[in-house]
């Protein structure tokens, strides 16, 4: 993601955020304070890591997680750049424990898809096998930006095990990765070329791969609620891809939301008023469908 989308959200973050202690003490079973750990490993990899942030007073019985994952169209970015998001969730969702994660990128060799769909899983078997450890409990929330958004989206379709999240959260994450490729958005066949070489194939070439990959897929009646959040000028992922998911959702009777903003583009130029707007429905959403 772009310089413009981390400052812009920082400057954002750093106006209305309010500050928490920290601590390296975690005494199982015990009240604790805040907790900060950068660069956990969750895999061999050295890509494969996460930073963990633990709120004070936490308990395996009550504090509930927020999974982040980041953009960069599978084959770049950093979780740094959701690094903005950890103080606003902070401050409107206190009683959260934030997971941060890394994923090895699409763009180093060997690491095509599905390997950031088995890095997503690896990392969410890693906490949830830590919950005694992290003082948290199951009930967790998957977020997560471009990239990140249709990595959340499938992980939380796909998988219900080790645990079924109780919520997701999209920025502009791609839904159908078949319509992606044919239709990609403006017509910019360079989208398709992109997402054929972090896919390692075409949809011609591997009709089985994109189907699989494509969240859309494996909507059902028992989908985690979903939050979707799209621009209507974004000129990488068009707006239909969310339609195409919402109507899945809305066709299982899956409760969803889906948010169009005007004027704006891909969630990397995304302005101050634009997070702002988008933080509260998703403080809304997460209150409301994660107890």
């Amino acid at each position: 993601m772009k310089t413009h989308f981390l400052l812009s959200f920082l400057f954002l973050s750093t106006f209305f955020v309010s500050c928490s202690k920290e601590d390296s003490g975690n005494e199982p079973g015990k009240e604790t304070v805040a907790k900060t750990m950068l660069n956990v490993s969750y895999g061999a990899d050295p890509v494969q890591t996460m930073d963990i942030y633990l709120p004070e007073g936490r308990t395996t019985a009550t504090t509930k997680v927020i999974i982040m994952i980041h953009g960069g169209s599978w084959a770049g970015g950093d979780k740094a750049e959701l690094t903005p998001f950890v103080d606003t969730l902070k401050r409107r969702l206190p009683d959260y424990a934030l997971f941060n994660i890394n994923y090895r990128l699409s763009a180093t060799p060997n690491n095509v898809f599905p390997t950031q769909e088995n890095d997503v899983k690896a990392a969410i078997e890693s906490i949830y096998g830590k919950k005694s450890e992290y003082l948290i409990s199951d009930k967790f929330v998957l977020m997560g930006a471009s990239a990140g958004g249709h990595l959340a989206l499938l992980q939380g379709y796909k998988y219900t095990s080790p645990v079924k999240p109780k919520a997701i959260v999209s920025f502009a994450g791609p839904t159908d990765l078949n319509d992606m490729f044919t239709n990609p958005a403006g017509g910019n066949q360079l989208i398709s070329l992109l997402l054929a070489s972090a896919i390692g194939k075409t949809p011609a070439q591997d009709p089985a791969l994109y189907t699989n990959s494509s969240p859309v897929n494996f909507v059902g009646a028992t989908s985690p609620p979903t939050l979707l959040l799209y621009g209507d000028v974004d000129p990488l992922v068009r707006p239909a891809q969310a339609i195409l998911l919402k109507d899945k959702l809305q066709a299982a009777s899956v409760p969803n939301e889906y948010f169009l903003f005007a004027n704006t583009a891909h969630v990397d130029t995304w302005t101050n008023l634009v997070f702002y707007q988008s933080f509260e429905k998703v403080q809304a959403f997460i209150t409301a469908n994660v107890q």
